[in-house]
């Protein structure tokens, strides 16, 4: 779709690098990063929790996990305002020995933790927005106060028993993980409540010097693993609303990677929302499925929608002024 819209040919194209074995290695460990390799090699296998290994996979996955270490290089060193890193497969559900709904490698812990030991970043911000709970990210930074790790899911999707609200980080890190679990329904109104009253007074107190974004577009209305009501114009204000608080606390350091989204009809108007928005550049590209859900209430904040979001608030006013 960006080719089709001439989006592309606008945005400066960066020739991503496979990772290394090392860098995989800030994460995960080299007994389950041979394994993925041994079923690699051999054509077929699970590395987890449904995380499908083909022919190839191995190499595929370090090349992904070098799409966002390349982009948060180029962020960092100023040579891209932003970046978005579109990349499959995605990483954000695989733990450290262990892969999980179809990631292998978890592309933006990686990422972070190359940011912090490799780039003299001090404070990562991460906003979750994929429907589904940040697990493994969740896992990676459970207790480390200098990364803050944020997500917005629906409750009690995927994976089974994680994404609670009360689950806030442990020893140092405790207050800076943040579960936002919403009901099922919830749409523009309701994340960009989330959005205004935990994510942003909480990230000017954190003060990131970076914010990545683990942006599956499973939220979006038409998907078929998830039942919420994101449109292509929430996510544009979601985009929006991240790239004000990067402008305002880290130079505008913001890197995008994608992770999931299940409507191959419509995932790509949302991505393509975002990239406009990282970009500056409108295509005037119309959702093509505004007439099929114009009559949806996704503008509207319903007050179970508003009771979940306040109780996340409650819990989280321990730790930050809210």
């Amino acid at each position: 779709l960006l080719e089709r819209t001439g989006l592309m040919k606008e945005l400066h194209q960066i020739e991503p690098r496979m990772a290394t074995k090392e860098e995989i290695q800030l994460f995960h460990e080299e007994t389950y990063i041979d394994k993925v390799k041994e079923l690699s090699d051999k054509g077929f296998g699970d590395a987890g929790a449904v995380a499908l290994v083909g022919k190839d996979s191995y190499e595929i996955a370090l090349l992904s996990a070098g799409g966002a270490l390349t982009a948060v290089e180029k962020v960092v060193a100023g040579e891209v305002d932003n970046a978005y890193a579109l990349t499959r497969p995605p990483g954000h559900h695989a733990e450290k020995n262990f892969g999980m709904g179809f990631c292998l490698f978890n592309n933006v812990a990686i990422a972070a933790k190359y940011a912090r030991n490799e780039l003299g970043i001090e404070r990562v911000l991460i906003l979750d927005w994929d429907v589904h709970h940040g697990n493994g990210t969740e896992s990676a930074f459970y207790d480390d106060p200098n990364v803050l790790f944020i997500s917005i899911h629906q409750e009690r999707n995927f994976p089974p028993n994680r994404g609670a609200a009360e689950e806030v980080g442990e020893g140092a890190g405790e207050g800076y993980n943040i579960n936002i679990p919403l009901p099922a329904g919830t749409g523009n109104a309701g994340y960009t409540y989330a959005l205004e009253e935990i994510v942003g007074p909480i990230t000017e107190q954190f003060k990131p010097e970076l914010i990545l974004i683990s942006a599956g577009q499973d939220a979006g209305v038409f998907d078929p693993l998830a039942r919420m009501m994101v449109t292509t114009e929430g996510y544009k204000k979601m985009t929006k609303f991240m790239l004000d608080l990067a402008d305002k606390h880290c130079d505008g350091k913001l890197v995008a990677c994608h992770e999931g989204g299940y409507s191959t009809a419509y995932v790509p108007f949302c991505s393509h929302a975002i990239v406009e928005q990282l970009s500056g550049i409108d295509k005037g590209i119309e959702d093509p499925f505004y007439e099929a859900i114009s009559g949806l209430p996704t503008d509207e904040l319903y007050p179970i929608q508003k009771e979940y979001i306040d109780k996340v608030k409650a819990i989280q006013a321990k730790y930050w002024n809210l």
